[in-house]
């Protein structure tokens, strides 16, 4: 019987209801008095400040509950349970009418986006097949031509409710459509293992 290998997958873990209702109201409401800065590209986006979760209570919660789940998907990356880290978080604003560009996160293996307000349909965080590793640049992309995970360019996360995570590596490259709802308030992070070890050549890591 023929059968269909799934070669070399790119995981994406998605952690639904992982905040209860009050460390989201509580995120929300605090976000609402933290300094924010205007995001480059974006006339609408706005962030908080770069900050280290061991020096924010708030962040700090999250952070520890992010944790274990890191543990798991770091698992998927590099086959063996390793000791992770939340080495930094920020909050992203999106305003009715903006938008996020395309981008990817350095200097980090896993990256993580807790949401905490709801995301319009049309506007949820969008991961982008990546652009190398193809020895050519056909596409068959018709009105009748089924999607799937191995033609599609794009996959849409296809719920995003308050207190849901997703991890994802760090170097896929993901956007957010124009914002057509309401403020859309989530907090992004990224996380690194204490080390990496090939047969015997180490490094390791610190926040």
């Amino acid at each position: 019987m023929d059968q269909i290998e799934p070669l070399f997958p790119i995981p994406l873990m998605r952690c639904p209801g992982l905040l209860d209702a009050a460390l989201v109201e509580a995120a929300v409401e605090a976000i609402g008095n933290a300094r924010i800065e205007k995001n480059l590209r974006s006339e609408q986006l706005f962030h908080t400040e770069i900050a280290d979760p061991r020096s924010d209570e708030l962040f700090r919660r999250m952070s520890d509950l992010a944790i274990p789940k890191l543990v798991d998907f770091g698992a998927l990356l590099f086959g063996e349970r390793l000791e992770w880290m939340v080495k930094e978080m920020w909050t992203n604003v999106l305003e009715p009418g903006g938008n996020q560009a395309l981008h990817s996160h350095a200097n980090s293996f896993a990256s993580g986006v807790f949401y905490l307000t709801p995301s319009h349909p049309g506007s949820r965080t969008a991961f982008v097949r990546p652009p190398g590793g193809f020895e050519f640049n056909f596409r068959h992309h018709t009105r009748s031509a089924s999607m799937g995970p191995f033609n599609a360019g794009k996959y849409v996360v296809p719920e995003a409710e308050p207190g849901d995570l997703i991890l994802f590596p760090s170097y896929l490259y993901h956007e957010v459509p124009k914002n057509q709802g309401g403020v859309r308030v989530t907090v992004a992070f990224n996380a690194i293992p204490d080390r990496l070890d090939c047969w015997g050549y180490q490094i390791k890591f610190a926040p």
